[in-house]
């Protein structure tokens, strides 16, 4: 039994998101900035960035979240599939694979980033930005995967909600794509 109710229209995160409006826009305008903002970095690039956060925080709703904005937005999925697998061999460029590996590695800690993780990824030509975009990114996901992940158990209406379910997946894909939906 729900201990809150959520709008049964808003799946997965946007419904938390959405019970408490003056926690949940700061979370959404961060991560957005971050996404969706000005960058040298291409949406699919900071996509492909979130899903290895998310694949590493084992969060299959976001992770096939991100995965599918990826793909969507670059017309296959090869390369999201790879990146999860092994960044080292993934078909990315040199620089995004310095990134990835940022990424991941704060997404466990952020002890484990390295000057020599930082100095590979400025080697490989990513900008303080890129850098900084990259290290803020999984503690952002982190608080939101840390809602997601600890409320299904309260809330079936978010637990029912699943990747199996291609089309309603693609529909917020798509929506998030050409911005008719923020998280």
């Amino acid at each position: 039994m729900p201990h809150i109710e959520l709008e049964a229209h808003l799946p997965g995160i946007t419904g938390l998101l959405e019970y408490r409006k003056d926690t949940g826009e700061p979370i959404r305008v961060l991560t957005q900035i971050i996404l969706r903002g000005p960058s040298t970095l291409t949406e699919a690039e900071r996509e492909l960035l979130a899903t290895v956060v998310s694949h590493g925080n084992q969060c299959k709703f976001c992770t096939t979240a991100h995965a599918a904005t990826v793909d969507l937005l670059l017309g296959e999925s090869e390369t999201s599939e790879r990146v999860k697998a092994d960044i080292a061999t993934a078909p990315v460029s040199e620089k995004m694979k310095a990134l990835l590996t940022i990424a991941a590695l704060t997404g466990k800690s952020g002890r484990l980033v390295t000057p020599e993780v930082i100095a590979k990824a400025k080697a490989e030509g990513a900008t303080d930005l890129e850098i900084h975009d990259t290290v803020l990114l999984p503690p952002c996901l982190a608080c939101i995967t840390a809602m997601w992940m600890g409320w299904p158990p309260l809330c079936p209406r978010i637990a029912a909600i699943s990747p199996c379910l291609p089309a309603a997946w693609l529909t917020m894909v798509t929506a998030v794509c050409h911005r008719d939906m923020i998280i």
